[in-house]
């Protein structure tokens, strides 16, 4: 019971790197963000460019596939009115067939939202998480960043459970 729940714990915090994806510090968060879309709309009144159609994002050895992305940034003024102030994530939603993939970690839902400065991740909507033949599944999925917290709820209108399915390694 007790390595299940090790195996468990692990699996759920390789999900780590993938939350803290666009906006953190350090590692592959340094690494330029390439984003391909069919069509990308700049809304400079509102700090937010959104990506619609085939989305991916890619940072590194992350990568985050959605119908839609939206990046909500902040201005980090420099004082020069001529040069361009360096922007800062602040927000981020992906929408529609959310997958997020990093080596052997693939979560899935219908929906991500990335706080920076709570440094939380919310996955919600039929999420599932596999690593190797391993899979985790609930309705919401929390990361407190912060915390080191991990929190799977199950959809409650249904009378769901959270389920987790482990497959020993073979030697």
């Amino acid at each position: 019971m007790l390595k299940k729940l090790f195996i468990c714990s692990h699996i759920l915090w390789n999900l780590l790197p993938a939350a803290i994806c666009l906006g953190a510090q350090g590692g592959d968060a340094d690494a330029p963000i390439h984003v391909e879309a069919d069509r990308m709309v700049s809304k400079k009144k509102d700090n937010a460019v959104v990506f619609t159609g085939n989305v991916d994002a890619k940072q590194g050895k992350l990568s985050i596939h959605s119908d839609e992305m939206t990046v909500y940034h902040k201005n980090q003024g420099t004082g020069d009115a001529d040069q361009a102030s360096p922007q800062k994530i602040e927000k981020l939603y992906a929408v529609g067939n959310v997958k997020i993939v990093q080596d052997e970690l693939i979560a899935t839902g219908n929906k991500m939202e990335f706080f920076a400065d709570d440094r939380k991740v919310l996955l919600t909507g039929n999420t599932k998480v596999w690593q190797n033949n391993n899979l985790v599944t609930g309705e919401t999925i929390m990361l407190d960043l912060k915390t080191d917290t991990t929190i799977i709820e199950p959809d409650k209108k249904s009378g769901g459970r959270v389920k987790a399915f482990f497959y020993p390694e073979k030697e």
